[in-house]
């Protein structure tokens, strides 16, 4: 049985960004995340921001002003028609996902879309039907499973160097509503505390344990009916727990951990961006400590691991295959329907 003296942590084997083949991105829908997404490719890799696509033209021309991009597009139509196109990232509204994914898949072109991948796990399942029919790539934009430190989570796991885990424990909440974002509101956007913030934690969960065979939730609803915040119980085959939070009415530490028989990993917050690891042994002794270099941005990663795999002709990432996604999004309408959560035109 391995004990925790001695115990380091494994060096990662995430490849550098910048080496990732250079292929050209066409955004769907220029918000706040694609923001954050086009300043990180452009900050951190060789990737090209070719094309923008606003149902505002104005929107888009100021989004291409901002970042340099060289066509903007009033219509998602014209975009996913661009020859210059190689890859459609989308980031619209969840509600959206699934039709401008099968959209830019009609046009012959792979896809990132953005988390939680669609509004529930019938839309993903024919997004990656479309993808596989077409032998075409598609990813759900979870870009936290592509971060380095993630990379040293994994091997830790794969290494046994936590022992048996037996409790995993992951919380994401921001103080978004009834005061931030409309959309957080709006049933019609797929609205609510769970697609947007608890798909984080539930997805750690979910990439720790493997399959999910239980999943009790508790949790409020909003005046309009979307979810204000939830709590999630979840076990694994082998009975393995996580237990998992969210909440877009108060801000949570945004932690998580990964507790076995001979060692824990706690990831300082917000757990889900570059942030510290730490492997501590069941005395609370501290064994080692990861740093990461850069905490500014995070989201080239799964740009980059999405250019290896079209230029290598893969359909799916081993690191976000379908049947997670999938997965996932099961779990998510389950909670959805203990809650009473239903959105409009499912």
């Amino acid at each position: 049985m391995t004990t925790a003296a001695g115990l380091r942590l494994p060096t990662t084997r995430t490849p550098d960004p910048m080496e990732a083949p250079v292929l050209r991105w066409g955004v769907i829908a220029p918000g706040g995340i694609a923001r954050s997404f086009v300043a990180a490719l452009q900050a951190r890799t060789r990737q090209q921001v070719v094309a923008v696509a606003s149902r505002s033209t104005d929107r888009a021309e100021s989004f291409a002003r901002d970042f340099g991009v060289p066509a903007a597009y009033g219509s998602y139509e014209e975009l996913v028609a661009d020859p210059e196109v190689d890859v459609v990232y989308v980031a619209s509204p969840h509600s959206e996902h699934a039709a401008h994914a099968l959209l830019a898949l009609g046009a012959g072109k792979p896809v990132l879309v953005e988390k939680a991948f669609t509004r529930n796990a019938a839309e993903a399942r024919a997004v990656f039907e479309a993808a596989g029919g077409r032998g075409l790539f598609a990813m759900e934009a979870m870009w936290t499973r592509f971060l380095p430190h993630l990379d040293v989570l994994r091997q830790c796991l794969e290494k046994g160097l936590l022992g048996e885990v037996h409790m995993v424990a992951a919380d994401h909440g921001q103080l978004l509503h009834p005061d931030g974002p409309q959309r957080l509101s709006d049933p019609a956007l797929a609205g609510g505390a769970l697609l947007d913030l608890g798909v984080y934690p539930l997805s750690f969960a979910s990439m720790v344990l493997g399959t999910l065979t239980d999943v009790t939730a508790t949790g409020s609803l909003t005046r309009l009916g979307v979810d204000a915040q939830e709590s999630v119980v979840v076990r694994n085959e082998h009975g393995a727990i996580g237990l998992v939070g969210s909440s877009m009415v108060a801000s949570t530490p945004t932690t998580a951990s990964i507790a076995g028989t001979t060692a824990r990993l706690e990831l300082a917050t917000p757990f889900f961006a570059q942030s510290t690891l730490r492997l501590v042994g069941p005395d609370d002794e501290v064994l080692d400590v990861l740093e990461p270099s850069d905490r500014e941005h995070g989201l080239h990663f799964e740009a980059a691991e999405a250019a290896r795999c079209i230029a290598a002709g893969a359909t799916e990432s081993p690191l976000m295959p379908w049947s997670e996604t999938v997965a996932v999004m099961a779990a998510m309408d389950s909670v959805r329907r203990q809650l009473g959560v239903t959105f409009p035109g499912e």
